[in-house]
């Protein structure tokens, strides 16, 4: 028996690499049974690809549920929907019904002919694929007979791994900040899938007691550039002040931008929210869950730390659950409501209202 070569990807890079590609616009190969799909951003499609993907008229187009329920379409597949394409497809009502942007003004877009029947596997590994990409949750899927050389081939085994990420320690070193200048950052680097994530030890906390602990979330607008929209950058800072102030503790920084689903469509999120709808319901008409986030990264770095007790600043019952089911003990939650105001009230509200944050 020849043994595989050890320069070949595995599953885990495989996943990565098909993820990189769709990002860019490239078709991936996803196969499963007897029959292998072609899978494109519908997002990212070019004008030739796109025309490729659709002149044999066998080709659809998935969308998630969540898009679907905007679009009143018939969703036959559980959280996901396929709507037959034509063999010559308009780019701008492709991008219409995938991009919330211009729904209010232009509402009806239909009729749809939603799939029923046959294999969905294929259609709903490519839209998660598209998720991790951080693109609209929108693919254009077509069987073929044999796969263009070149496009990378995966199958529908390899899915299992995009939700198996395991981060290892890379480096840690001295790092004075403003809350406390004897701090440190260490980084960690998933093995396929996804971003680094940081932790900050601040000060010299004690580890043989639960260690104050805050579990945030990358906010370019709120950390870095201060914005009034939401309250990141504020709770940031007062959790780095009170670990100061209590002795120590550490902050996991996972870099999870916009309830994970990226900064451009985050930006798309604040720009349906100018048009009325709230933050959960603009997360919805992009295609998205509520919370696309993976808080069990979190517990992850912790026990890589040794630190299996926590005291945790946080609103977030989820963020509780994760920590638990991660074998990570919270003895006591810390609440941590700061950075309130004319811009960001009515983003409090749904965060407490909709998503169930604590007070």
């Amino acid at each position: 028996m020849v043994s595989p070569s050890p320069f070949l990807p595995d599953r885990a890079e495989r996943l990565a690499r098909a993820v990189s590609d769709l990002r860019l616009g490239l078709a991936v190969a996803i196969g499963g049974g007897d029959t292998t799909w072609l899978a494109i951003s519908a997002e990212r499609a070019d004008p030739g690809r796109l025309d490729a993907m659709t002149e044999t008229g066998a080709a659809h187009l998935a969308v998630t549920a969540r898009r679907a329920e905007t679009l009143k379409i018939s969703v036959y597949d559980g959280d996901m929907a396929r709507l037959s394409l034509p063999r010559a497809v308009d780019r701008a009502w492709l991008g219409g019904v995938i991009d919330p942007a211009n729904d209010l003004a232009q509402p009806m877009k239909g009729p749809f002919l939603a799939l029923r029947g046959g294999d969905a596997a294929p259609s709903r590994a490519a839209l998660l694929l598209l998720r991790k990409a951080e693109l609209l949750p929108a693919a254009i899927v077509a069987p073929v007979e044999s796969v263009p050389e070149g496009v990378l081939r995966i199958s529908l085994s390899d899915m299992a791994a995009v939700s198996q990420t395991t981060l290892a320690h890379v480096v840690s070193a001295r790092l004075p900040i403003a809350a406390e200048v004897n701090s440190a950052l260490q980084i960690f680097r998933p093995d396929g899938l996804g971003d680094e994530h940081y932790a900050v030890v601040v000060g010299k906390p004690d580890r043989s007691a639960p260690v104050l602990t805050r579990l945030h979330s990358a906010c370019f607008t709120g950390d870095v550039l201060g914005s009034l929209k939401c309250d990141c950058g504020p709770q940031l800072n007062a959790a780095l002040r009170q670990m100061a102030q209590a002795g120590g503790g550490v902050l996991l920084y996972l870099n999870q931008e916009g309830r994970g689903i990226g900064l451009a469509n985050k930006m798309r999120a604040y720009s349906l929210q100018d048009q009325g709808f709230d933050t959960v319901e603009a997360n919805h008409r992009l295609g998205f869950d509520d919370d696309e986030r993976n808080f069990g990264l979190g517990g992850q770095i912790l026990r890589q730390m040794r630190i299996g007790r926590i005291k945790l600043m946080t609103n977030n019952p989820r963020k509780l659950a994760a920590f638990d089911a991660e074998g990570i003990e919270v003895v006591e939650r810390v609440p941590l409501w700061v950075g309130e105001g004319d811009f960001n009230r009515d983003y409090l509200r749904v965060k407490h209202e909709r998503s169930g944050h604590l007070e």
